[in-house]
């Protein structure tokens, strides 16, 4: 195998030897780079947000995140449960009701997403003064 070259097209993990940084983000068929695509875009965010503890019709969470569509909203779930981060239970009931939750992968993530919150929250104040800063150098 020639020097460089990926033992399959879904291998996308480096030694720290080996590690370049964003090298990860070059390569389209590399599964980190479609994960972190998926779970790290703005409805994605909220929908797994608004799902921590919380199990909720599709109309809930459309009324609770300002700006979606309905067609948006239907793609992400979708993708999210593909992902295994969110379940989708039908009832069989008419009208029917179908009810979405996070799956234990998914509080996972939430956790995750948690400390990035966290982290915004603690530091909004020095990024605030260092925009302001930086628009007044640029003159925007």
């Amino acid at each position: 195998m020639e020097e460089g070259t990926l033992n399959s097209p879904s291998r996308c993990e480096l030694t720290e030897a080996d590690y370049e940084a964003f090298q990860w983000d070059t390569r389209e068929d590399c599964e980190v780079r479609q994960i972190l695509d998926r779970v790290a875009d703005k409805w994605s965010l909220l929908v797994i947000a608004l799902l921590d503890r919380n199990t909720l019709r599709f109309t809930e969470l459309k009324d609770k995140i300002d700006g979606i569509s309905q067609r948006m909203l239907t793609t992400t779930l979708r993708h999210l449960e593909r992902d295994g981060l969110v379940e989708r239970t039908v009832y069989p009931v008419v009208p029917p009701r179908v009810e979405y939750a996070l799956t234990p992968l998914g509080m996972t993530l939430h956790k995750t997403i948690r400390s990035l919150v966290t982290w915004t929250e603690e530091h909004q104040n020095e990024i605030a003064v260092a925009r302001a800063r930086y628009d007044r150098r640029v003159g925007a």
